[in-house]
């Protein structure tokens, strides 16, 4: 058997040297907002993640994940460690076993010597608050060693084999801080290199697979927007299209054909990336008048140090012109950042389109995203994207200017 490979005996999972493909990690904690976050750094380490709130749910996750990492959750008043324990025991758990609590807590201490003495694989235990670099060199041995693919994966094999997915990043009000919708980003989940960074797959513009793929990018996040309306209220979207898409009448006739008749449907967005849309405004200006028959609103995406392109114009077919994250992140302490978004603001402001701001990084970024005037903010201050089923019962708990 080749190194890295992995060998099923019974539900134990064998690893020969360091793992090629991506790990599987479960979260056994009973409160659901920390499996949310511990579950969010472990797919951001590369894992695919479960999770588990009791002891019951910890046996099937075994039978049917195969987790190669156990991330218990120790609280006095949270789960019982110890059934933990003697569940791993009893179905022979090959994995690694992580303790995660309080700083000197003397149950965390006491999971790992019992677990130890079970002959579990107990890791240092994770101490509260931890950086993820700690989480980093805790699980070190159960990373992926090779890098993300070389030469990129092509984005036909990509869409055949069924790798790519959408994921969710959310937009917010910039005054009431009140989510008001959600960008769809496109992902590829390898079975390799897990899930991977769009440059290793997005297609080149004359790629011929990009019909396809946009074609894929709107009937999942019309799937997904049923899925959202389901799970909690409707969240209205935003996907991005290439300009070249939209030069076909039918792929135009297509999408217009494409969005929910459900009542509930707000509109959705479709964003072009600033270039393309300044390079053909003139075809666009002929699209927002169709699209916009069927609540299909277009936006500018990426707009930068090209706004001056926009000026004088008798008008413009964009609902949005949203400023590039290269101008929005550390705008607090760049002037000339803070120049060019002023004057996307009042681009937007004058032809009566909403301004967002993309790169809202840190709560500078945002009180000079609010005093500027922009409508909308998006950024890792308020998450990073997400997979459908993570977004959908993901909420603003909290409001970053407490």
């Amino acid at each position: 058997m080749n190194d890295g490979m992995v060998e099923l005996v019974g539900r134990r999972p064998v690893t020969f040297g360091r793992r090629k493909v991506m790990p599987r990690a479960c979260v056994a904690d009973s409160k659901r907002h920390l499996r949310a976050f511990l579950s969010e750094v472990l797919e951001d380490l590369g894992f695919v993640t479960s999770e588990c709130a009791s002891a019951d749910e910890l046996q099937t996750v075994l039978a049917s994940e195969l987790p190669d990492l156990i991330l218990l959750g120790v609280a006095t008043d949270g789960i019982e460690p110890g059934r933990f324990l003697e569940i791993l025991v009893r179905e022979a758990f090959a994995g690694k076993v992580l303790a995660v609590g309080a700083r000197e807590s003397i149950i965390v201490r006491a999971v790992r010597q019992v677990g130890e003495e079970y002959g579990l694989a107990m890791l240092p235990p994770l101490t509260t608050p931890f950086a993820a670099e700690t989480l980093r060199e805790r699980v070190a041995m159960l990373l992926p060693e090779e890098p993300a693919p070389s030469p990129a994966v092509h984005v036909g094999e990509a869409l055949h084999a069924g790798w790519l997915e959408l994921w969710y990043q959310s937009k917010i009000d910039a005054r009431t801080l009140v989510r008001s919708g959600a960008e769809a980003l496109v992902r590829m989940r390898h079975p390799t290199w897990g899930v991977v960074p769009p440059a290793y797959f997005i297609s080149e513009p004359h790629d011929p697979h990009l019909r396809a793929l946009s074609e894929f990018v709107i009937d999942r996040a019309m799937q997904d927007w049923h899925y959202l309306l389901e799970q909690q209220s409707p969240v209205d979207l935003s996907i991005n299209l290439p300009a070249s898409y939209l030069r076909e009448p039918q792929a135009v006739r297509d999408l217009c054909r494409r969005v929910p008749t459900h009542p509930a449907f707000g509109g959705l967005t479709v964003e072009i990336d600033s270039e393309e849309a300044i390079r053909d405004l003139d075809l666009l200006t002929e699209v927002a008048r169709e699209v916009g028959l069927h609540n299909i609103g277009l936006s500018i995406d990426n707009l930068g140090a090209n706004w001056p392109s926009l000026m004088e114009l008798g008008r413009i077919p964009f609902v949005k012109l949203k400023a590039d994250r290269q101008f929005v992140t550390g705008s607090g302490n760049d002037r000339l950042k803070r120049t060019v978004c002023r004057h996307i603001v009042e681009l937007a402001q004058g032809y009566g389109a909403h301004a967002v701001a993309q790169g809202v990084e840190s709560r500078a970024d945002l009180v000079v995203a609010n005093e500027l005037g922009f409508d909308f903010v998006q950024g890792f201050l308020f998450g990073k994207p997400m997979p459908l089923k993570k977004f959908a019962r993901s909420t603003l708990t909290k409001t970053v200017m407490e």
